[in-house]
């Protein structure tokens, strides 16, 4: 297990094979750089790459996370915030999080058995589970969602499951459905289109 004291602070690729836990934040100068390791823990970071079996910081803070794939067994942080969170892949078992905020969550693939988080602020998500507090998108694609307030913009669909306190769509003519399912709005809360 690699321990430093304070902050991290990259100016190439870092890579160990090995547990990374940083009693400070990753900060990148010159550029933003790769990190791999086993399992990383950290204030903040900040890079263009994250490969790690875990993934546990207070924040994920970044102008974009753009990444081939971004892989953890969990990933865990109070917040996850960037401009663009762009990936191939990013496969997780576990997204957990306060709050997640970006312009566009844009990934080939979403692999995750949960994500979690109190709000999830995006202009597309696309992912098999969606369970969150609140849901603001512009398109939201999903195998299953559970959650209370949905806010998008044109289209939100589940595959399998949809269930919600509200849902607003803010485009004329804009359509949420389930394909295989029904949709179950939660008592005491109206829907709208």
């Amino acid at each position: 297990m690699k321990e430093i004291e304070g902050d991290l602070i990259l100016k190439e690729n870092y890579s160990i094979d090995d547990n990374l836990i940083v009693h400070g934040n990753i900060i990148c100068e010159g550029g933003l750089w790769d990190i791999k390791a086993w399992d990383i823990k950290a204030g903040d970071i900040n890079a263009i790459d994250i490969d790690a079996r875990n993934i546990n910081a207070w924040n994920i803070k970044a102008r974009n996370i753009e990444a081939r794939n971004i892989n953890a067994i969990d990933i865990d942080a109070w917040n996850i915030k960037a401009w663009n969170i762009k990936a191939r892949n990013i496969e997780a078992r576990n997204i957990n999080a306060g709050d997640i905020n970006a312009i566009d969550i844009d990934a080939w693939n979403i692999k995750a058995w949960d994500i979690k988080a109190g709000d999830i602020d995006a202009r597309n998500i696309k992912a098999w589970d969606i369970k969150a507090g609140d849901i603001k998108a512009w398109n939201i694609e999903a195998w299953d969602i559970n959650t209370r307030n949905i806010k998008y913009y044109a289209v939100a669909f589940a595959y399998n499951s949809f269930k919600c306190k509200s849902i607003k769509g803010s485009r004329n003519n804009s359509k949420y459905f389930c394909l295989d399912g029904e949709i179950k709005i939660l008592e005491g809360v109206k829907n709208e289109r």
